[in-house]
């Protein structure tokens, strides 16, 4: 009797982390450069009552009887396929067409180098700071080339940068290949850097951390770095685009609702051994 209780417990627990796994799917429905999640369960421990016999000469074999005790969640997967691309008409909202991400960076103005540790994102809504330089909404740097306007090609070795725009620059313009071009008021333009993008073996291992980004853990593998419309196969970029969410309304509606059937229906499971225990007390009385 117990028992049922204990495993609809349980029950409980995970269709709540469920309904809450599809809550923020649904907030995010706009978040630019979003990616939804998905939960999945498995059995717990199941209670041997009697484990399996062998056939013999005049009996044939036994399957083993075992109870269940509820269930556990298996995972909380990250669904990585791209979101629908939304035209913007900036010139600094990028939106990758393939698996690449682009790579972020925080300043160290002791060293004048980036600090140790990137994060990544799919969000390529940018914008540019009082010194020009191009970065995300919460100020992360977008991590760039170097670039060689006397040879065409990048500095080798390739050197990361911040992306400047000079004060100059009366428009700016970026190319599939990442390239950030900067024209002047007389009709110059000088290529200030190249965008850098990353790939990971496993993108689905990458670890969420805050503002919509994310960062290597050990079941992503390392980054794989290049520019767009590379050998590495990261994409090419769409300039005054950005990529949407890629939550499927339609889908996380089904979802909730079938959580809210799942919690409900341990609920009375919870209800009935509470009714069989309530009259296994009564029968002394």
């Amino acid at each position: 009797m117990m028992r049922s209780m204990f495993s609809a417990i349980s029950g409980l627990r995970a269709h709540q982390v469920m309904l809450d796994v599809t809550a923020n799917n649904i907030a995010n429905v706009n978040t630019v450069g979003y990616k939804s999640q998905r939960t999945s369960f498995k059995e717990a421990l199941s209670q041997l009552q009697k484990g399996a016999s062998a056939p013999s000469s005049a009996l044939g074999g036994t399957n083993p009887a075992q109870i269940g005790l509820g269930v556990q969640m298996s995972g909380i997967d990250s669904q990585m396929s791209g979101g629908a691309i939304q035209s913007t008409g900036n010139p600094l909202d990028l939106a990758i067409q393939g698996d690449g991400m682009f790579r972020l960076k925080t300043w160290d103005t002791t060293t004048g180098a980036f600090s140790t540790g990137t994060t990544y994102t799919r969000a390529g809504n940018f914008t540019v700071d009082k010194d020009g330089y191009m970065v995300t909404p919460d100020g992360y740097y977008a991590v760039g080339y170097q670039y060689d306007n006397v040879g065409g090609t990048y500095v080798v070795p390739l050197t990361e940068v911040r992306i400047q725009l000079p004060t100059t620059s009366k428009s700016i313009a970026v190319g599939q290949d990442g390239l950030v071009t900067s024209v002047d008021a007389s009709g110059t333009s000088t290529v200030v850097g190249g965008i850098t993008l990353a790939k990971f073996a496993n993108s689905s291992g990458l670890e969420r951390v805050a503002a919509n980004k994310y960062r290597s853990s050990n079941n992503s593998g390392p980054e794989t770095v290049g520019t767009p419309g590379d050998a590495n196969g990261l994409g090419a970029l769409a300039a005054g685009s950005v990529e949407m969410s890629n939550v499927d309304l339609a889908q996380e509606f089904t979802t909730m609702i079938t959580a809210q059937r799942g919690f409900q229906a341990n609920s009375r499971i919870i209800s009935s051994a509470d009714q069989m225990l309530e009259q296994l007390v009564n029968l002394g009385r």
